[in-house]
């Protein structure tokens, strides 16, 4: 199972990913019933969640909604830490993830609305490096595992500032590793060589612990909020958390 799921998730294209995962995940979701873990996002429980990543990660995939780790994590910020559920939000959401968007389209109090370059999930096109929404028009916005593709980072992120209302905030995750700066090479266009240097065949950096503090650069204010390592033990051993994941919250800047 570990070798299919890498082989697939390294070369089968991310769209039709979207399309097919949702289908294959229902056979596989009956198979693994049970209760020994939970998914905070759709309540299902299995015996254990699927493993999934190029070097798959066991106890990973929830095969009812697809939500992985930083999914369910996510979730339960927005649930504990955030008005998210309950105030009058309008909402931009880049590449939105399978796990939430009937979840959230279904939320009275937002004005929900996806955008992406090419996810079929998306109902709006759009490139990050140009948001096409004037400035100060969003309560929220989430952009996840996204800033490692795109050409410059830091525009797109100076666009999430532009496009902010001032109360504004979002959540901007991406894979970050254990190295001192981020690596960047705009030069490398090869797919084989990008993911030698950079972890993956469509990624054009690769983040480190400055992850943050570049993000800054682009006006947007940015925390590095340990939520994870509050939550109760049972409670991230229960929903297969990652325990040293970092949620990067944004806020509107100068």
């Amino acid at each position: 199972m570990k070798s299919i799921i890498s082989f697939v998730i390294r070369y089968i294209p991310r769209p039709i990913l979207q399309k097919i995962s949702p289908l294959v995940m229902k056979v596989l979701s009956q198979l693994n019933k049970g209760n020994e873990v939970e998914c905070p996002v759709c309540r299902s429980q299995y015996k254990k969640f699927l493993p999934y990543g190029r070097i798959a990660r066991e106890n990973a995939l929830c095969p009812n909604c697809l939500a992985l780790e930083r999914h369910r994590l996510m979730w339960l910020f927005l649930k504990e830490k955030t008005n998210f559920f309950s105030a009058n939000l309008k909402v931009l959401h880049v590449a939105p993830e399978h796990c939430f968007i009937e979840r959230f389209e279904a939320l009275p109090n937002l004005e929900y609305i996806t955008a992406d370059i090419e996810s079929p999930l998306a109902k709006v096109k759009m490139d990050v490096h140009s948001i096409p929404f004037p400035d100060n028009t969003f309560d929220v916005v989430f952009c996840n595992h996204v800033l490692e593709h795109v050409d410059d980072d830091l525009l797109a992120c100076s666009e999430f500032n532009r496009v902010l209302k001032p109360t504004g905030w979002g959540i901007l995750q991406s894979p970050v590793y254990n190295l001192e700066k981020t690596i960047e090479d705009k030069t490398i266009t090869e797919p084989a060589e990008r993911e030698k240097l950079f972890g993956q065949r469509d990624h054009v950096r690769k983040f480190g612990k400055d992850y943050a503090q570049r993000l800054r650069k682009s006006g947007l204010q940015i925390e590095e909020n340990q939520f994870v390592k509050h939550l109760d033990s049972e409670k991230v051993k229960r929903y297969a958390l990652a325990s040293d994941e970092v949620i990067f919250v944004c806020r509107k800047g100068n």
